[in-house]
């Protein structure tokens, strides 16, 4: 069964700046790709941003290009994204899971879903 335990939201100001990181367990971490969705209420969950399995690739939603960052650390299982320049329209739950192929319209694999991190960016 896979796992994945993500923490780091919280409230943010718009400009701000939050590092989410998401733990993994279940599965080979190193030979997947990993991606970060978000979703909002009444939404679907969509990809924000996608980390091939070495960690050499990575790829972006248009709206959070140049100012998200993933990153992961397979040695510790770990995956992260660093957000900065928050605004409003990022509020939302934050998930990651691991992904058919590093191509963007590749599905999610993971058998489970962890239970998000809220961001809120608010004044």
């Amino acid at each position: 069964q896979d796992q994945f335990v993500e923490s780091g939201g919280g409230l943010a100001q718009p400009g701000g700046s939050l590092t989410l990181s998401c733990a993994s367990s279940g599965f080979h971490f190193s030979t997947e790709v990993m991606g970060w969705y978000r979703q909002t209420p009444g939404s679907e969950r969509e990809l924000v941003a996608t980390i091939s399995a070495a960690g050499s690739n990575t790829n972006y939603a248009e709206p959070v290009k140049g100012r998200f960052t993933v990153s992961r650390n397979n040695a510790k299982m770990m995956t992260y994204l660093q957000m900065n320049n928050l605004k409003p329209e990022d509020t939302a739950v934050y998930y990651c899971n691991r992904r058919a192929g590093y191509s963007w319209y590749q599905p999610v694999v993971g058998n489970s879903w962890g239970q998000g991190t809220q961001v809120t960016v608010s004044t």
